[in-house]
């Protein structure tokens, strides 16, 4: 597993059985999508070079799906991991990775319609009668993409996080459980449209499943940022739950075996918060000044960061500790706002690549790992090898 986060950004990697497949792989391969909102065409630009790498490897034809066993996305995250994984009418992914960002240029500045920066991570005036975008442009392109395909119909094994407002808990929606519980074998649109609901930023998705018994399952949905902004912790926990319950047969691996899980995780460069606040300005704040302080919104920044923050952490900790550590790599919608967040996914490309310190949360360039493409490039020979070992005649 490897970290390409030095945004606070991470990228993780994964290998997806195909219907060839004779053989069992050596590793388990994970992509995790943070959310983010616009900020999607930073991982879209990552995702094109990862994607280019493994066509040189193995023809035009190869795809990011091809290659992941797991792909979970929160969030712009869910709605670039659908666009990864869903099938279009031949059973080939519905995209290429080189066209996600085509997809943000053309339909961001009409889901979020504004002449404002954005990339701010919440907004800091939101209405008073209700969120700061209807989200019926988002609702409508996000139905004709993905039209009537279900979560049992993914071409990977998707994780999708989202949260229930009214039973006020986590709600996960994965490709393995659709395929064995009717009612989690919602429609992809509504659970894309569900993760992507940011509290002050997008209206709450509701929408209905059946039931085994033909009972009618109801679900009340909000962004999947609120409890996994970073889902790689999910994935990876999904996997060994798949383990233990015997229904992962892909790989010859045990749970907590980090030394056979490669992860790629991406981040959306959140903007991160060290120094801006300190115990001294805040020791006498009113609960106003925590959720509005000059401009700022503290509250919100420390949620936003701790969540993302403390899965690299946890995380890293747990490759570092198994000596796996190099498995895991981490990496507003006006024309130029989008220009410079594509500008600065290749830029980070070029970065160095960088490990968390779990003991202050930085990230740190690691001597003699080269690039974020170099550790890419690495990534793609890794996977492709993987691949041609599971379709081995």
């Amino acid at each position: 597993m490897a970290l390409l986060r030095p945004i606070a950004t991470a990228l993780h990697c994964a290998n997806k059985p195909t219907s060839h497949q004779t053989t069992k792989g050596k590793i388990v391969t994970v992509l995790s999508i943070d959310g983010g909102g616009i900020r999607g065409i930073i991982p879209g630009t990552i995702l094109a070079f990862l994607e280019s790498k493994l066509q040189e490897l193995d023809g035009p034809n190869a795809r990011i799906a091809d290659y992941f066993d797991v792909i979970s996305g929160t969030s712009t995250g869910g709605l670039v991991t659908a666009m990864l994984a869903a099938p279009d009418k031949d059973n080939k992914p519905l995209f290429a990775a080189k066209d996600i960002n085509k997809f943000y240029f053309e339909h961001g500045p009409k889901i979020f319609p504004q002449d404002r920066n954005l990339f701010c991570v919440v907004p800091y005036s939101a209405s008073a009668t209700g969120p700061k975008y209807d989200g019926k442009y988002l609702r409508s392109i996000i139905k004709d993409l993905l039209d009537t395909k279900t979560m049992n119909q993914t071409l990977s094994d998707v994780i999708i996080p989202t949260f229930d407002i009214k039973l006020i808990q986590p709600m996960v929606f994965s490709t393995s459980d659709a395929k064995i519980k009717t009612s989690k074998n919602a429609l992809l649109a509504d659970v894309c449209v569900a993760t992507s609901a940011a509290p002050t930023f997008l209206p709450a998705h509701y929408f209905e499943t059946k039931h085994e018994d033909g009972k009618t399952r109801s679900f009340n949905l909000i962004d999947g940022g609120v409890a996994a902004n970073n889902p790689t912790q999910v994935a990876i926990t999904h996997i060994f739950n798949q383990i233990v319950k015997g229904h992962f047969d892909t790989v010859d691996i045990k749970p907590m075996d980090t030394t056979k899980i490669l992860v790629v995780s991406l981040g959306t460069g959140t903007a991160k918060f060290e120094a801006k606040y300190n115990a001294t300005m805040v020791a006498e704040w009113s609960p106003i000044n925590w959720i509005f302080d000059k401009g700022a919104t503290p509250l919100i920044d420390v949620y936003s960061a701790s969540s993302t923050d403390m899965v690299d952490i946890q995380v890293s900790s747990m490759f570092q500790a198994l000596g796996a550590e190099k498995n895991y790599l981490l990496d507003g919608a006006t024309t130029t706002n989008m220009e410079a967040l594509a500008d600065i996914g290749s830029k980070l490309l070029e970065k160095s690549v960088a490990r968390v310190n779990v003991d202050t949360g930085a990230f740190e360039p690691v001597v003699g790992e080269g690039t974020n493409s170099d550790a890419l490039t690495r990534f793609a020979k890794l996977l492709s090898d993987e691949r041609k070992i599971r379709i081995a005649k």
